[in-house]
């Protein structure tokens, strides 16, 4: 939007007195603090459930924050525990593959077959 030269730039609607203020959705703080749970225990294979659990309620805090025509605020802290809860997904992907690696190597050194005793034929 361009102003014309010289005019003044339109002001804010003002707001009515019924609006209710902005605030913080209360499920932004529980997609953080879920997404850090999901980051800290991650390797420990802990961290799918607070991930999932954060990642869910991230998509109904922002189906919320959108119907609440912007009076409910906290996207950042949103975006912060989906990135969080996306890391301890991968921490535990990553430990999980270190797992099979580390299972199937000490298959493949274990013994194959029957081992009998040196004076068997």
């Amino acid at each position: 939007m361009t102003i014309a030269p010289g005019s003044a730039p339109a002001a804010p609607a003002p707001r009515h007195p019924l609006d209710p203020d902005p605030v913080r959705a209360t499920k932004a703080r529980a997609v953080f603090a879920l997404g850090l749970m999901a980051a800290l225990t991650g390797l420990l294979i802990g961290g799918v459930v607070p991930a999932t659990v954060a990642l869910q309620l991230a998509r109904q805090a922002r189906r919320e924050a959108y119907a609440s025509g912007g009076f409910l605020t906290g996207a950042a802290w949103l975006r912060r525990g989906e990135r969080l809860a996306w890391t301890g997904l991968v921490l535990v992907a990553v430990s999980l593959v270190a797992l099979l690696v580390i299972g199937v190597v000490r298959l493949a050194e274990a013994p194959y077959g029957q081992d009998f005793a040196p004076h068997v034929d």
